[in-house]
C-alpha cells in the first residue's frame, strides 16, 4: 500500500493527539520526530525505502512487521547507528541525520539489558548521571527507581534480579537522561510469555507516567496493539498502513495487514453492484456485502476479508445472530479447543477451509469434525482487498534480522 506519510514534509503538521496525529509548536514547527525520503540501501538490498514518517512528541509509536522488514534498520538510523544512504531525520525541529549518536537527544533499550554486573541496581541508573556530573543524583535514582518499582532492590546486583526486574533497570538507566525519544528495540523479547504481558502495562505505565515519546520496535502483534497509541506495519522496507491498533485490525487495507496483525479468512468474490455506503458482491454463489468505508479496491472483484471469531457457526438452518451474509454447506474439518475459545476448521462448498474461533461461554452447541454447518456474519465487520495482492502475504514471515 501506500507509505504513511503522503505530505509535503515540509507542510508545519497541525496539533492533534497521540493516537495517530500530530502535534507541533505554537510557532507551527513539529516538535516530534520526522523522518523524510528516509532510506538505506545495502549492497544487494534495500532496507528501508524513502520512509515519511511523524511520530508525534510525547506518544508511544509502534512499528510492527517481520523479520527484514526494516524496523530495526530504521531504529538504528534514529539511534544514529546506521547512516541513511538519503533521506533526513529532524528531531524537535533539529537536524540529527548526521549527528553522532551520542550527540542525540535518545536513549535506547535493547533485547539485552547490558547492564553493569559489578554495580548495584542504583549506580547502574546513576552512571549517566555521574558521568555528566550532574547534581542531585542520588534523589534523581530514587525517584526513577520508584517509577519503575525497584526501591527495595536499590543494592542487589543484576544477577540478583529477575529477567524483568533487570529490563527495568534498564528502562530507568535511559529514562534518567530525559531523552527526547526513547527507542525500545525488542525490549521484551527475552522474556516469558507471562512475565512479557506484565512488562507490556508496566511500559504502557510508565511512559504514560514520564510523557517521553517511545518508539517500541517489535516483530510482536499483541505487544505493539497492546501498548502502542499508533501502530506502523513495515513490510519490505516500507509502511504498509499506520493508525490506531483497532483502525488496524478492524479494518485493514493490504492482505499483509490483514494477516500480520491476526488471522483473517479471505475468500475472493465478484462485485455486483454499489448502492450507498455498501458494495455488494457474489462469494462462490453466496450473496454478500461489506461496507463501502471498508472496500479498499476499484477493480470489479477482490478478496472478502473476515476475522475468525467475527464468524458465528451453527447447525443447518439455526437461526443465527448475523443477519445478511450467512453461508451454508460447511463440513467441520478440524476442532482445536484452546481454553477461551475453540477454533475450528470448516470447509466450505468451493473447497476453501474457512477459520471459526468460537467464545466458550457455555451457551453455544460444540461441533466435531464431520458435522454439517452453516457460518453467518455481519456485513459490517467484512472487508475488501485489491484481488492483485498475495491472499497469503503476511500469514507466515521469515528472514534475517531487520
Amino acid at each position: 500500500m501506500s507509505q504513511a506519510a503522503e505530505k509535503d514534509p515540509a507542510t508545519p503538521a497541525l496539533a492533534k493527539d497521540g493516537a495517530g496525529g500530530v502535534r507541533s509548536r505554537a510557532n507551527g514547527e513539529f516538535d516530534g520526530l520526522r523522518l523524510s525520503g528516509l532510506t538505506k540501501s545495502f549492497a544487494t538490498f534495500t532496507a528501508v525505502d524513502d520512509l515519511d514518517l511523524d511520530v508525534p512528541r510525547g506518544s508511544f509509536f509502534a512499528l510492527l512487521g517481520p523479520s527484514g522488514c526494516g524496523k530495526t534498520t530504521t531504529l538504528r538510523m534514529v539511534a544514529g547507528l546506521e547512516t541513511p544512504t538519503s533521506g533526513s531525520i529532524v528531531l524537535a525541529g533539529k537536524d540529527i541525520t548526521r549527528s553522532k549518536p551520542y550527540q542525540r537527544p535518545v536513549n535506547t533499550v535493547f533485547q539485552s539489558y547490558a547492564l553493569f554486573p559489578h554495580l548495584d541496581i542504583f549506580e547502574n541508573v546513576a552512571f549517566g548521571l555521574r558521568r555528566r556530573k550532574q547534581k542531585n543524583v542520588d534523589a534523581q535514582v530514587k525517584e526513577m527507581l520508584d517509577l519503575v518499582e525497584l526501591g527495595s532492590q536499590a543494592r542487589k546486583k543484576p544477577a540478583q534480579l529477575s529477567g524483568g526486574q533487570q529490563q527495568r533497570v534498564a528502562l530507568a538507566r535511559a529514562l534518567i537522561n530525559k531523552p527526547e525519544v526513547l527507542l525500545l528495540d525488542e525490549p521484551l523479547g527475552a522474556l516469558d510469555l507471562k512475565l512479557r504481558r506484565n512488562m507490556q502495562i508496566e511500559l504502557k505505565r510508565i511512559q504514560t507516567e514520564v510523557g517521553l515519546t517511545f518508539i517500541h520496535v517489535t516483530h510482536d502483534q499483541e505487544e505493539a496493539m497492546t501498548m502502542a497509541d499508533t501502530v506502523a506495519v513495515m513490510n519490505k522496507g516500507i509502511i504498509e498502513q499506520m493508525g490506531a491498533p483497532a483502525e488496524l485490525y478492524e479494518n485493514p487495507q493490504s492482505t499483509f495487514v490483514a494477516n500480520f496483525l491476526g488471522q483473517s479468512n479471505l475468500v475472493e468474490g465478484r462485485i455486483t453492484g454499489r448502492s450507498g455506503d455498501v458494495v455488494n458482491l457474489d462469494m462462490h454463489g453466496v450473496p454478500v456485502s461489506v461496507p463501502a468505508d471498508r472496500a479498499h479496491t476499484d477493480s470489479e472483484r477482490g478478496w472478502i476479508g473476515i476475522r475468525p471469531e467475527k464468524v458465528l457457526i451453527g447447525a443447518p438452518g439455526e437461526e443465527l445472530d448475523a443477519p445478511g451474509n450467512t453461508v451454508p454447506g460447511g463440513v467441520v474439518t478440524d476442532v482445536s479447543f484452546v481454553g477461551v475459545s475453540t477454533q475450528y476448521l470448516v470447509k466450505m462448498p468451493w473447497g476453501q477451509e474457512l477459520q471459526v474461533f468460537q467464545q466458550n461461554t457455555g451457551r453455544a452447541q460444540m461441533f466435531r469434525v464431520g458435522d454439517d454447518v452453516e457460518l453467518s456474519w455481519r456485513p459490517e465487520y467484512a472487508f475488501l482487498l485489491d484481488p492483485s495482492q498475495d491472499a497469503h502475504a503476511g500469514a507466515e514471515q521469515v528472514g534475517a534480522d531487520g
